[in-house]
């Protein structure tokens, strides 16, 4: 895995995510009740942090919880709610590591099927349906994974051109138009709860 992706809108975070499947598994795990590009550069910021170039699942796993939450929280914090994120993603390293060694890589490496793909994704502690889609989008859209069925198994995130999630974000004008897509579908949303 290596390529340039732009998700966190900052050339240093955005390479960590270009090359290391954890980072951005770690940076889809941020992705929620933040910014997109806040959530993205968060796995930059946590192996700085660490004194690494790259986030390493063994290492995180096994790191003391207080200290990883202290990490996490430092200014700038890594996100809104830095204490529960960082139980969020230990959970997510143990699970790589007691699942796949450790290797993030492995959850798609050789799948034979984007349902398959789908299911594993699923498994993953913190990847409801929704996020696992929008992840499996990613992969398929940005990073080269594309086993069978992969866009029927994403969904709407899986079309092509359809401007709505990370997946779809390659620069600065895709990303405002992603941002569009989801304020609208905010919009639409409270009208329905509000009887409008």
């Amino acid at each position: 895995m290596d390529v340039t992706l732009h998700l966190a809108q900052d050339p240093e975070a955005d390479e960590l995510l270009g090359r290391s499947p954890l980072a951005a598994l770690v940076g889809m795990l941020l992705d929620q009740q933040v910014p997109m590009e806040w959530a993205f550069k968060g796995p930059s910021t946590i192996a700085r942090r660490m004194g690494a170039e790259d986030l390493d699942a063994h290492d995180i796993a096994a790191y003391d919880p207080d200290a990883f939450a202290a990490l996490l929280s430092e200014k700038p914090a890594v996100h809104r709610y830095p204490g529960s994120m960082a139980g969020r993603v230990q959970q997510l390293c143990r699970y790589l590591v007691d699942t796949y060694d450790g290797d993030a890589e492995a959850v798609w490496r050789g799948v034979g099927s984007g349902k398959e793909l789908l299911k594993r994704l699923q498994e993953l502690p913190g990847f409801g349906k929704q996020k696992a889609q929008i992840f499996l989008a990613l992969l398929g859209k940005q990073l080269g994974v594309r086993p069978e069925g992969w866009r029927e198994a994403a969904g709407a995130y899986g079309e092509a051109d359809s401007f709505r999630s990370v997946a779809d974000i390659t620069g600065p004008e895709s990303l405002t138009k992603v941002r569009a897509y989801k304020q609208e579908a905010k919009a639409a949303a409270k009208a329905k709860t509000s009887g409008g």
